[in-house]
This record gives structure tokens, sequence and C-alpha cells, in this order.
């Protein structure tokens, strides 16, 4: 897999309640609404509606294939609030294969890694996420090397800890850094060289 210099390569902060696409759908706005790109631009994977963050973007579709291949062990890196005091004993639940149903179908996945972190400094979503102050919240950091609809979300339901914000913040080594919502950045040949790897 080599690097291509006529294509283009982009990283996008998807905000909240936009989906990954660039065409609207049963009322929510697509990403036509924010980027004006060439035609032949696609995503690579998908964030659902209420996830934010990075968004690989390309013309590349050998590269699209490549990332998106399970076998090739790709990470994608999430930041994850959920409902309720997360403890060291159920982090290690996801690093132990576990069972997901979606659309009918029981999925076996597993985390690469994951590790209770302090809140990070990114900001509200907004709109902002609902609180109920009786109940903790903990953030996590999960990463990995599958992309099955809604997965992260799926699995820390498993476990007894609903997702109240999910913010996917690396795709192999492209990092979301200091993306705002709704900002978009043109990678260079040596950051997709590194991706690749």
């Amino acid at each position: 897999m080599a690097f291509n210099k006529n294509m283009l390569y982009y990283a996008f902060y998807k905000p909240f309640g936009v989906l990954s696409q660039f065409t609207d759908e049963d009322g929510h706005p697509g990403l036509g609404h924010l980027l004006d790109l060439p035609k032949d631009i696609y995503p690579i994977g998908r964030l659902d509606r209420d996830s934010e963050g990075l968004l690989l973007l390309t013309n590349d579709n050998r590269l699209k294939h490549h990332l998106l291949q399970p076998e090739n062990n790709h990470p994608r890196t999430y930041w994850v609030q959920v409902d309720g005091e997360m403890k060291q004993s159920d982090i290690e639940k996801f690093l132990e294969p576990m069972d997901i149903n979606f659309k009918g179908k029981v999925h076996r996945c597993k985390a690469r890694s994951a590790k209770i972190i302090d809140a990070p400094d990114i900001g509200l979503r907004i709109p902002p996420i609902r609180l109920r102050k009786e109940i903790p919240t903990s953030w996590i950091s999960i990463e990995l090397t599958q992309g099955k609809n809604r997965q992260v979300r799926r699995m820390t339901a498993n476990i007894g800890f609903p997702t109240l914000r999910l913010v996917r913040v690396a795709f192999g080594s492209i990092q979301l850094t200091n993306l705002k919502p709704g900002e978009l950045v043109q990678l260079n040949a040596e950051e997709i060289k590194q991706l690749i790897k």
C-alpha cells in the first residue's frame, strides 16, 4: 500500500448530530452542510450521529479498503464518558471477548486496550449531555481494531455503563489534536505514509 500523490486526504472533526455521509437523511444533516469537497470524497468508516470526533475523508478507495479491513488491525481510539463510576475490574471486561448484538447477529469483539482517564479538556458538547447529580460519570479511553455499528456504545452498555458522550480522538497515527468541531485539515504525504505503516 503506497501513498498516492494524485489523491486527496483530510481529517475532519465531525460534530455531534451530523451524519457521516454527505446527504441528509430522516431530517438529520449530512456532511454536505459543513463541507464543500469534490464529489468523489467519502469518509473512511463512520461515526454514528450521536458521536463526534475524528473522521478521515479521501477519494483513495484503496486506502479506504485497507484501513477498514479488520485483519489489518488499524486502531481507533475513543474517549468515552459513561454513566456511573467505573472501576479497574470493569475496565478489564473490555479486554476479554464479549458478544454484542447487531441486527439480530451476534458479534464477538474486545478492546485492544482500555483505561480510566481524567476528564479530558475538550470543551462541552453542543448540546450538552444530560447529567444526573446523584449519579457520577467516568471517562475511559478505549482502543479498537474493529468498527461494528455503535460498537463502543454496545460494549459499555453490555457491562452496565451507558455511554453519555463518545469522541474518536485517533485513527491509527492520525490524531484529532487541536481540531474543533466542524474544522477540516488536509493531510500531507508524511501523515498518510505513517497511517499506512
